[in-house]
């Protein structure tokens, strides 16, 4: 994996640990009160343990088994320790489990909302997961409000052993996937009523026969996705030209409307509208594809395209450009 880069809230900072940060991890989290929450922990805290973690978190970093980040602030211009937030990936499937703390002076301040919303709409934007969850005491509800405030759902009770109590402890289980960070899901609407949005989308060939597949930025609805480039027509704009807009915008090449082959069309009912998507072939155009709106490009063979996790109405033209190609 590539080095992270460390996630920005307005009021923090979501890096990687540093050898420099073990003593005040001991400080803040060798607290009962602290503890007490967090299936993992012991308590005592032993100061050694302290040092480990920042070890064993940054090799799990580095080989995209766990993201354990270090939550930092800043008091009189010095950066402080608040907490920590952390992923868990699931070895078999698209799901992570969620963990967080934050020390006891920094409590009733937000910290935790901000951090753990930070760290899941990045990750649902930029790894390969569906759902993250989590598990939280019964006793806990300052980590229920939080869960709840940026969007997670309770899905279920059950039981977890927590290494400070020294026994197992009724919890509440929470769940999130992607259409979960970004708002409430748009009110169902009766499919004879449901307005029209028509998109435009093109696939690129390269002269190796590889397609080219963009994943939808952070901030995006649909983040994390992969999609064929492409955008809704302005009024009055043609799918043509519309493409060869979108293709200028999000990538910086050029491409001429002779050099736009139709190919198929999505045809998808949404909850609150229906698209309708034409889909071009295109094998020509001036420039080198760019990134410019915080997107992931990737070049993929068609028999790969099924590994790449697309949007709904995406699915179909799948099958139909690899027969092609």
């Amino acid at each position: 994996m590539t080095e992270f880069t460390p996630l920005a809230t307005e009021r923090l900072i979501l890096r990687p640990f540093r050898p420099e940060d073990a003593a005040e991890l001991h400080r803040l989290i060798n607290d009962w009160e602290v503890c007490r929450t967090l299936a993992a922990v012991p308590y005592p805290y032993p100061r050694a343990l302290a040092d480990e973690w920042v070890v064993t978190s940054g090799a799990a970093l580095a080989s995209g088994r766990a993201f354990h980040l270090v939550v930092t602030g800043t008091e009189d211009d010095q950066e402080v320790v608040v907490g920590g937030v952390g992923l868990r990936m699931h070895r078999t499937d698209r799901v992570a489990d969620l963990g967080y703390w934050v020390g006891r002076r920094f409590w009733g301040h937000g910290v935790a909302s901000e951090a753990v919303g930070r760290l899941v709409r990045w990750a649902l934007a930029n790894l390969d997961l569906d759902q993250i969850e989590a598990s939280v005491a019964t006793d806990n509800p300052g980590s229920v409000t939080v869960l709840r405030k940026i969007g997670f759902r309770q899905v279920g009770t059950g039981t977890q052993k927590f290494l400070a109590r020294g026994g197992e402890h009724p919890v509440l289980r929470f769940e999130a996937a992607r259409e979960d960070m970004h708002g409430a899901k748009p009110e169902a609407v009766p499919t004879g009523e449901k307005p029209l949005l028509l998109v435009a989308a093109c696939a690129l060939i390269d002269t190796d026969g590889r397609i080219l597949l963009a994943r939808r930025p952070e901030g995006k609805k649909m983040a994390g996705l992969w999609e064929f480039p492409g955008g809704k027509l302005d009024p009055g704009e043609t799918p043509e030209a519309a493409v060869i807009r979108e293709l200028r915008e999000e990538l910086g090449i050029d491409v001429a409307s002779n050099c736009l082959a139709p190919f198929a069309f999505a045809s998808h009912a949404y909850e609150s509208f229906h698209l309708l998507m034409p889909l071009f072939l295109c094998r020509r155009w001036g420039g080198t594809p760019t990134a410019r709106e915080g997107q992931v490009l990737a070049w993929v063979r068609p028999e790969k395209l099924s590994e790449y996790k697309m949007p709904a109405a995406d699915l179909p033209l799948v099958p139909l450009l690899r027969d092609f190609l």
